[in-house]
């Protein structure tokens, strides 16, 4: 009998509900600010909410109840959907001035292509005699389980990994690329970001074993199925709280529109760079690090340190990966990690704590802190400290 909340069911229908909400709060902020990180992101969760919603039913007793449902004919592979939306995602919070472009609606081009398949078997076998009483029809048990199923397993499994690698690709390249122009990029990591994809990419694995094992060891019902729905459930929620609350709109505002110089090129093949850098330029940098203290502001970027040194930002971000063999992140966290060292010398500590001296000196957190002093010096703030009063 439908409804029938059970221990399979009821968890699971808390969980899509939650979800449906985040999905109602992203799309309406979307209308409101048109933010198309909120577009994005609401789509997922959506999609994601769709196929549990099918599960849901199932466990609430659906198909007991109502035997000629035709719901089978809209169960959409969400996999060929999904993964360009996450990939899109990921792209517009992490890149300047984000647009979407008429292009990218081929990234959908499965999508509309297995959507408009279902629609169409679905029209053919709804206009042939008896379709009102069973399930499935013609087509949906002739052509699309005894073969178009096969296929889209097929298909699904290469596609997803392609567009998950591309996404962790793009990921990594902004984790790259914020080094070079900030000097506290804890804040711009999106570390939440990465263990989404993280936990997206052990789901998939999760959902391809179980697809092999059912496929061809041994059939799993519903009730074995049930865990994988409930964890995607359980990243849904997560995703969803995590999208919401975390403002990803300024990263829209950064200005990534020139590529930093590599660092360390040997000077017989960069002459020209080489020689565009002058000792004086040389100097007002390390001037402003070293005698204004530009470092001890916590917010400093590529972009404020130029205009101080009435340079370009393409102009310091040379001569800093040039004449000083780093990138910007490193250079100034250099100057903060010999501040605090020589505040540590000061018997500061005795007064302030090591976060307290940390800030003092340019940090703004303490993960950033600790992360940064054990990769320029080898040694944790505390067991620095404590080599040094030994």
């Amino acid at each position: 009998m439908f409804p029938d909340f059970n221990r399979w069911s009821l968890p699971l229908l808390i969980l899509v509900l939650q979800g449906l909400i985040f999905v109602f709060l992203l799309l309406t902020r979307y209308f409101k600010k048109r933010n198309l990180s909120d577009l994005f992101l609401g789509l997922i969760l959506l999609l994601t909410c769709y196929s549990q919603t099918c599960y849901t039913v199932g466990f609430m007793g659906w198909y007991d109840t109502f035997r000629t449902t035709k719901i089978n004919y809209f169960l959409i592979n969400i996999g060929i959907a999904l993964a360009p939306l996450i990939y899109l995602y990921v792209k517009s919070i992490t890149t300047s001035n984000f647009k979407f472009k008429k292009a990218y609606w081929w990234h959908f081009a499965l999508a509309f292509a297995v959507i408009i398949y279902h629609f169409s078997i679905y029209t053919y076998d709804a206009l042939q005699p008896g379709f009102n009483d069973t399930q499935n029809g013609i087509l949906k048990i002739d052509l699309d389980e005894a073969y178009v199923q096969s296929i889209m397993s097929y298909i699904e499994t290469p596609f997803m990994l392609i567009y998950l690698a591309f996404t962790f690709q793009l990921f990594y390249s902004y984790r790259k690329k914020i080094i070079q122009y900030f000097s506290n990029t804890y804040k711009l990591e999106l570390n939440w970001i990465l263990s989404f994809l993280i936990l997206f990419s052990l789901s998939f694995l999760y959902s391809t074993i179980q697809d092999i094992i059912g496929s061809r060891f041994m059939d799993l019902g519903y009730q074995q199925r049930w865990w994988l729905n409930l964890f995607m459930a359980l990243v849904t929620l997560y995703v969803g709280v995590k999208g919401y609350f975390t403002d990803t709109t300024k990263l829209n505002k950064l200005d990534f529109t020139f590529t930093p110089k590599a660092i360390g090129i040997p000077e017989e093949t960069n002459n020209f760079e080489q020689k565009s850098i002058s000792d004086s330029d040389i100097e007002v940098v390390k001037n402003l690090m070293e005698i204004d203290k530009a470092y001890l502001n916590p917010e400093l970027n590529l972009s404020d340190l130029a205009k101080i040194a009435n340079m370009s930002r393409g102009q310091l971000s040379e001569i800093i990966n040039t004449a000083f063999n780093k990138n910007f992140n490193d250079f100034v966290n250099t100057y903060r990690v010999e501040a605090f060292k020589a505040m540590l010398k000061a018997d500061k500590h005795k007064k302030l704590s090591l976060l307290g001296i940390a800030q003092e000196c340019g940090f703004n957190s303490k993960a950033t802190f600790n992360r940064v002093f054990k990769k320029l010096t080898s040694h944790s703030p505390t067991e620095y400290l404590k080599s040094q009063l030994n």
